[in-house]
This record gives structure tokens, sequence and C-alpha cells, in this order.
């Protein structure tokens, strides 16, 4: 499937032709970098809730999620106690899945204690498994569901104690975010992928912090 016509004389890929939710993230948001520890640490949580799910199901939740992850602020989160999380299993407005809400926590003490390494913080070392080329797709077959850089990014952060991380949702975090361009090429966002990449952040690692997440579990 190649790319669609929209009504305003806009090319997309397909997956955000026909949805205006998804066409609104797609035109604006999808594919350009992520900056700050919070908002990487936003999207590899929502990768893990996305598991088996579609994207625009976590899209359309991702208010609710930021208002029960606390703006998804990685200190709050890892000390969250056991009876809250026990209530957000109940939360009516995200996906309900314990062990997911439980990687939520999980992850964040894992962002915590990444600011006690030589890696840089959660952000470098993202960065760091960045592929030294990107992909050309022409039509929506072309794109691959994960890469070794992916697999090498998911065997990190499981390495630092993160969970719900694998090849295949890192490979979407790499697209979202910036890492890798799958825009594909006669999509009117092409383009504007290099517009803002060609100038390439360069993240300042978090001050460090020795205080490990106390365990407030109830």
């Amino acid at each position: 499937m190649t790319t669609v016509m929209g009504a305003d004389g806009r090319a997309r890929c397909p997956w955000a032709a026909t949805d205006d939710l998804l066409r609104d993230y797609h035109d604006t948001e999808w594919g350009l970098p992520v900056i700050g520890e919070a908002a990487l640490f936003e999207r590899i949580t929502l990768e893990g809730f996305q598991a088996g799910l579609s994207w625009r199901t976590v899209l359309a939740k991702r208010p609710a999620f930021r208002d029960a992850f606390d703006g998804f602020d990685p200190d709050t989160v890892a000390r969250l106690s056991d009876s809250r999380l026990e209530q957000l299993t109940g939360h009516a407005g995200i996906i309900r899945n314990r062990k997911k809400i439980e990687a939520a926590r999980t992850n964040a003490r894992a962002v915590v204690r990444l600011r006690l390494h030589d890696c840089g913080g959660l952000e470098q070392l993202v960065l760091a498994h960045r592929p030294a080329t990107t992909p050309e797709p022409h039509q929506h077959a072309d794109i691959p569901t994960s890469s070794p850089e992916s697999a090498a990014l998911a065997n990190a952060l499981r390495a630092h104690g993160f969970t719900f991380v694998g090849p295949t949702g890192m490979y979407a975090l790499m697209e979202a975010t910036g890492l890798i361009n799958t825009h594909l090429v006669t999509c009117h966002r092409r383009g504007a992928f290099y517009a803002h990449t060609c100038h390439h952040r360069t993240s300042q690692p978090s001050e460090p912090d020795d205080r490990i997440p106390p365990d407030k579990s109830t």
C-alpha cells in the first residue's frame, strides 16, 4: 500500500489517511525528535501498553494516561505504591492490564537508576542505538518491524531493569521519535523529518541522583 491522497491534497502514509486522530498525530508529532527524559519515558511506557493492541487505542487514551501517571514524571511514577497500582487497574480511561501498569513503575525506577550510570541516562542510552542509515520505503510492506539496532536497544534496556521493551516495540519507538524515518518516500511529511533532524540535538545528561526510589508498597 502506497501513500493516500487526502482531501487537503497531501499524500500521507496509509495508516494516517482515514482517521482524524491518527492523521493529526502523523502530521504534527510522529517521527520528530522527542526531547526530555519524561517525554521519552512516556513513549516507552505507551509502547509497552500498546503491545497486542492498536496504536490508535493508546493514542486516544493518552490524556488519561498522562493524568494517571502524573505526567510521566519518572521520580513520581517510581514511588507509586502497590495500592495506587491497584487503583489504576480500575481506571476506566487507561488500559487496565495489571502487568503493564506494574511495568510502568518498574521502568520508572530503572530510569532513575540510569542516571547513576556513565551511559548518560535514558536519553543518551536510546540515542546511542540510532541506526547509521534510515529506511526509504515506497510502500507500507517495505517497512520492517524490527532491526538489529532495535533488538540491541531492547537488550540494553532490559539489562538496566526495563520490562515490556521488545525489539518490535523499540523499533516503533525509533520510528516515533525520529531515530529512523519510515514515512513513505512520497509522504508529504518525509521531508519534515530531515528539516528537524539535520541539526541533531545533543541531550545533556540528567543530574546524578543517588536516591533509589523507596518501596512504599502497602
